[in-house]
This record gives C-alpha cells, sequence and structure tokens, in this order.
C-alpha cells in the first residue's frame, strides 16, 4: 500500500501546478451558469472538471517516460495501474461532494444578493444530478484509461472519442428502432424503477465499470514492454 500511496502522490505533486487555475475554473463556471438559473448544472461542471484533470497524469507520465522508471523501483505493475484508477474514482467522487455542496452554498448567496428571485432547490433532483454526473464521468474514465494504456495520451483521447460516438450512434439507433417498432414499453414503470433505484443502479454500474476497466487495464499494461 505504501507504493501505491508514494505512485499517487507523484500524481498529485504533478498536478499541484492546477490547483490555483482550476480552483478559478470551478468558481468562474460555477457562478458563470449559476447565475443564469440553471443551477442544477453545477454539480455536472464541478465533477467533469475534477473528474477529468486525473486524467492528465497520463500526459506528464510519457512525456518524461515516468514509467521506465517507475518499473525499476519495487513496485509492481498492478500498483502503478491501481494508483491510476484510486486517484481517479477519488478525483471523480471529491468532485461530486464540491459541486454538491458548491451548488447548495451558491444557492443561497444568490438568494442574499437576489431576494425578489428566490431559487427553491431540490435535494432529490441535485443528488440524482450529482450522481449523474458521476456516472458520466466514470464512463469517460473507464473507456479512456485503457485507450491511453494501449495507445497512448494523444491516441488514446482519440480512440476514446470515437467509441463515444460510436456508442452514442448505437445508442440513437436502438432508441429509434424502438420508438418505430411494435415493441411497447412502458414509460411509466421505468420511471418509477429509476425513481425508487435509479441511484443504486447507476452505483453499481460505476462498480462494474471500473472494474472491468482495470482488469483491462492491468492486461494491457503487463504486456506493453518498455
Amino acid at each position: 500500500m505504501n507504493n501505491i500511496w508514494g505512485l499517487i502522490k507523484k500524481d498529485l505533486l504533478n498536478l499541484s501546478s492546477y490547483k490555483t487555475s482550476l480552483l478559478i475554473l470551478i468558481i468562474f463556471c460555477a457562478i458563470a451558469i449559476g447565475s443564469t438559473g440553471t443551477i442544477t448544472f453545477v454539480p455536472i461542471i464541478v465533477c467533469a472538471i475534477t473528474g477529468m484533470i486525473a486524467l492528465s497524469t497520463f500526459n506528464y507520465d510519457e512525456t518524461s517516460q515516468a514509467d521506465k522508471y517507475i518499473l525499476s523501483l519495487p513496485v509492481t505493475r498492478q500498483d502503478i495501474v491501481l494508483s491510476k484508477f484510486i486517484l481517479a474514482i477519488s478525483s471523480t467522487i471529491i468532485g461530486a461532494l464540491l459541486g454538491f455542496l458548491f451548488t447548495i452554498f451558491l444557492v443561497n448567496i444568490l438568494n442574499i444578493i437576489r431576494p425578489d428571485s428566490l431559487i427553491t432547490l431540490d435535494y432529490n433532483n441535485l443528488l440524482t444530478t450529482t450522481i449523474g454526473a458521476m456516472f458520466g464521468i466514470s464512463l469517460i474514465q473507464s473507456i479512456q484509461i485503457p485507450s491511453i494504456y494501449k495507445w497512448g495520451a494523444e491516441k488514446g483521447r482519440i480512440q476514446m472519442f470515437v467509441l463515444i460516438f460510436v456508442l452514442v450512434v448505437l445508442i440513437l439507433g436502438i432508441s429509434y428502432l424502438v420508438m418505430n417498432s411494435n415493441f411497447n414499453i412502458n414509460l411509466e414503470d421505468i420511471e418509477n424503477f429509476m425513481n425508487k433505484f435509479g441511484i443504486i443502479t447507476l452505483i453499481l454500474a460505476m462498480i462494474i465499470m471500473y472494474y472491468i476497466s482495470f482488469k483491462l487495464s492491468l492486461k494491457i499494461f503487463k504486456h506493453k514492454d518498455y
């Protein structure tokens, strides 16, 4: 565990130069979106920024060829991959918490500044939106990390966007076929299910995605030569 913490600390030190600009970006985006009245988008933006910034550590490692040096130390390839996933997952969780809390804080500030146009915050909707943001970022991370290990940081991003585009096209295609077929879907049942089990379903889906992504990334990294 000490080896993994050392690798995470290395990545955090690389990211330390981002802390001021990251804080300014989060505050600026949150205020800009919140002032328009679309307050529920704040946790999405904050979670996205913090969740994606963790992936920039791959750029540092690729530019400095850090993996060659790290592999000469008493660490395993599993330690290296696991440290990346711990950092990615932690950044997503921290981003979600910051987004959730900052939304509440921003609503209270705006209500004080503009008492004539009070914003009523639906906490259930805010929680659902925050979990949904986590799911979206975890999906991107789960696709991008194995892609980076396979093709490198730059090509990995391109492959990720291509894959996401294909997934979107498939989803839209399936939706179109379902809507224009004789297959009946009870939307009320789906809505009731999501209201009862939506958050649990998304959390379980995230766990499964990260697990599959970790196994795939580890398999790719173990067969990679330096």
